[in-house]
């Protein structure tokens, strides 16, 4: 491959094609490293109003780092993996007392950044010569040099990072790095590659062999699990009755949620609603119901509608709280 003619022709098409992402805007290291926590596990589309909303209600370090743990879980709630907004203040808490890193090192050493995200960040918002390699441009990677191993591997992830750093353009290499990532997103496909559009066509060597639908090889995705949960609407006009996790849980620590139907022994219930949530690989069937004439669990607490804002509610609770005010069963002023 002649490598400096794919860097150009690259970074020529990215600088005409690229999404206007509000991250984009500026290679500020708060919005650079806010936007890569936030997209890890998450979709841009989803990450874009939450960005915008976390950056209006903590809108430098300094005012993160100084934030109780509650109001950063609050406004990262509904977007999951929770323990990036836990391990993101911290971070913040770090930074505000030591000062910005400035070395691939210390962004790596920040609690929450791997080395994907080290390299997205140090590249982008610090202008170091470190190839970041998500999904996106394994997949790239793995076209273009027509690895057909299965990219779980240790032996294939070396060889993806070491190709990938070769055309790693040091220049550039935010730019290049956001190219790369962009490419895959929009152009290199999973399953329809859109080859006839894109513009390193001519130095894909998975094109060339006729390979391209066919890589990279990955692991087949363990298959999801059915559940069912029961949760408990205990509410009046003016306030919702929840149950706060336990800090020691190992995911949801110290959210707010609406309490399992088991805590109403003998009570008479009426289902409300019901619908669907997936949590990794465990796909619920989630009940909603009203109990009549029922005496509050211990170990939870009343909310007013507006108190509902903020606090941390696991996403479970939200839906069923926008389910419930979409059926008229408890005031609007509740939904978030």
């Amino acid at each position: 491959m002649q490598v400096p003619s794919f860097r150009r022709a690259l970074l020529r098409w990215y600088k005409a094609s690229k999404r206007d992402l509000p991250w984009r805007e500026s290679n500020d290291f708060y919005r650079v490293w806010l936007s890569e926590i936030m997209l890890q596990q998450t979709r841009v589309e989803a990450a874009i109003p939450y960005y915008r909303r976390f950056l209006a209600r903590f809108p430098s370090i300094q005012e993160l780092a100084a934030a109780p743990e509650a109001d950063v879980l609050a406004a990262w709630s509904g977007l999951g993996y929770y323990s990036r907004a836990r391990n993101l203040r911290r971070a913040a808490q770090r930074v505000a007392s030591e000062g910005l890193p400035a070395t691939y090192e210390q962004v790596r050493g920040l609690p929450g950044a791997g080395p994907y995200t080290a390299a997205a960040i140090a590249s982008i918002a610090l202008g170091l010569p470190h190839a970041a390699i998500d999904g996106n441009v394994t997949r790239v990677v793995s076209r273009l040099t027509n690895d057909a191993s299965e990219m779980a591997a240790p032996a294939a992830r070396r060889r993806i990072a070491d190709a990938a750093q070769a055309l790693l353009d040091m220049r550039q290499p935010g730019e290049f790095n956001q190219a790369m990532m962009e490419l895959g997103a929009t152009v290199c496909l999973p399953r329809t590659p859109g080859c006839a559009r894109c513009p390193v066509e001519k130095f894909c060597a998975a094109r060339s062999a006729g390979t391209e639908k066919e890589l990279p090889v990955k692991v087949k995705k363990q298959k999801s699990r059915d559940a069912r949960m029961d949760l408990v609407l205990l509410a009046d006009e003016e306030q919702v009755f929840l149950i706060r996790r336990s800090s020691a849980e190992r995911r949801l620590a110290d959210f707010w949620e609406l309490p399992d139907r088991r805590c109403f022994p003998g009570a008479r219930c009426r289902k409300l609603h019901e619908f669907r949530h997936q949590i990794v690989n465990d796909r619920f069937r989630v009940a909603v119901w009203v109990a009549r004439a029922a005496t509050a669990p211990p170990g939870g607490r009343w909310f007013s509608r507006a108190e509902l804002t903020g606090i941390p509610l696991t996403t479970v609770t939200r839906k069923a709280l926008d389910a419930a005010v979409s059926l008229a069963r408890i005031p609007s002023g509740a939904r978030r």
